[in-house]
C-alpha cells in the first residue's frame, strides 16, 4: 500500500524523501517496483497472446469491441481502448476499405409495394420479418452474384443463392430455399428494394402464394434495408475483399463456408448481445419450451381430473 503511494507520486516528489517520511527502505521500494512491473508485463504478455489467438481463430475479422467482449467473458477485464492499443501494437487490423456498387435495377414496369417495415428493424420471434438483397463478387472468371434472405429476428441468413447472372431466378431460388427450411406462417413481412428481380411477377406470385406481406424500400434509399445491406458489407470486408478468387466455384465454396460455418454459427453480433445467430435462436427455443411447460402440480391435477 505504501509502495503503491510512492509509485503514484514519484513524479511529484523524490523517491528517497518519500521513503524517509513513510519510514520504508528505498531498496525495498525498488524491489517491489521491479516485481510489480514484472507482474504487469506478464499480464500484458498473456493478454497479447489471447488477443492474437482470438483474432486468428475468428478469421482475422474481429475488431476491438468483439475481442474485448470475448476477453470479458473469459475473465480478462480489459477496456476496449486497451484492446485497441494492444491490437495496434500487434499490427492486427480487422478493417478493410469498402466500395459500394449499385446492383438494383429499378427502371421497370412491375408494380411497386409500400414500405411496411419503415426502418423498424426489430422482430419478436422468428419468421416475422425477412429482408432480402443482392450483392456481387469479382472472380478471375467474371462476376458472381449473391442473393440472400435474412430473418430479422436473429440476423440469420436462412436462404441464399449464387449465380453468374442477375436474372430473376437468382433471388427466387434463395427465397424458395428459405421457405423450405423455415415454413413461416401467414403474414410474414418480406422486405426488399424495388429491383426488377424482386418486383417480377413470378417472385411476387410466390410471396402471395405463401400469403406474405410484400414491403419495399423507397427508391434509391439503402437505409430502408440497412440490416441486409450491413450483412453484405460485412461479408465483403471479412471475406470477399480479402480474397482473390480464381474461379466462380472457388468463390461459391468460400461464401458457403462463411455463411454456414462462420456467420450463422460462430460470428458474434452486437445486436444480439454478442452471440451468434444460431445461438440466439437456440436460446429463444429453450426459453419458449420452458415457458410452455406446465408446473408439476398443475400437470398432476389435470391427469387426476381425466
Amino acid at each position: 500500500m505504501i509502495y503503491s503511494f510512492i509509485e503514484e507520486h514519484r513524479a511529484e516528489y523524490r523517491v528517497k524523501k518519500m521513503c524517509q517520511v513513510l519510514q520504508v527502505s528505498t531498496s525495498g521500494y525498488y524491489k517491489w517496483r521491479e516485481k510489480e512491473q514484472s507482474f504487469t508485463q506478464r499480464q500484458k504478455e498473456g493478454a497479447l497472446k489471447l488477443i492474437k489467438q482470438i483474432f486468428y481463430d475468428n478469421r482475422e475479422v474481429y475488431g476491438s469491441p468483439r475481442i474485448q467482449r470475448i476477453l470479458k467473458n473469459e475473465g480478462v477485464p480489459l477496456s476496449e481502448k486497451t484492446v485497441s492499443n494492444y491490437m495496434r501494437e500487434l499490427g492486427l487490423c480487422a478493417t478493410v476499405p469498402f466500395h459500394y456498387t449499385v446492383t438494383t435495377q429499378s427502371n421497370h414496369e412491375h408494380p411497386i409495394y409500400p414500405n411496411l417495415l419503415k426502418r423498424n428493424f426489430h422482430a419478436d420471434q422468428p419468421n416475422q420479418v425477412w429482408v432480402v438483397d443482392i450483392t456481387y463478387i469479382w472472380t478471375s472468371q467474371g462476376w458472381l452474384y449473391l442473393a440472400t434472405v435474412m430473418d430479422l429476428f436473429s440476423r440469420k441468413i436462412i436462404g441464399f443463392n449464387l449465380s453468374n447472372t442477375l436474372a430473376k431466378e437468382l433471388p427466387q431460388l434463395a427465397l424458395e430455399r428459405a421457405f423450405h427450411f423455415r415454413s413461416p406462417e401467414e403474414g410474414l413481412i418480406h422486405h426488399s428494394d424495388q429491383g426488377s428481380q424482386y418486383a417480377s411477377t413470378s417472385y411476387t406470385d410466390l410471396l402471395k402464394e405463401k400469403k406474405c406481406q410484400i414491403s419495399m424500400s423507397r427508391r434509391g434509399d439503402c437505409y430502408d434495408n440497412a440490416c441486409i445491406e450491413s450483412f453484405h458489407a460485412t461479408i465483403k470486408k471479412e471475406l470477399i475483399y480479402r480474397t482473390k478468387f480464381k474461379t466462380r466455384k472457388e468463390a461459391e465454396e468460400a461464401v458457403l463456408d462463411y455463411i454456414i460455418s462462420f456467420y450463422n454459427e460462430r460470428r458474434i453480433h452486437s445486436t444480439l448481445d454478442y452471440v451468434s445467430p444460431n445461438f440466439f435462436e437456440s436460446q429463444y427455443e429453450e426459453t419458449k419450451v420452458k415457458n410452455t411447460q406446465k408446473p408439476l402440480t398443475t400437470f398432476v391435477e389435470e391427469q387426476l381430473a381425466i
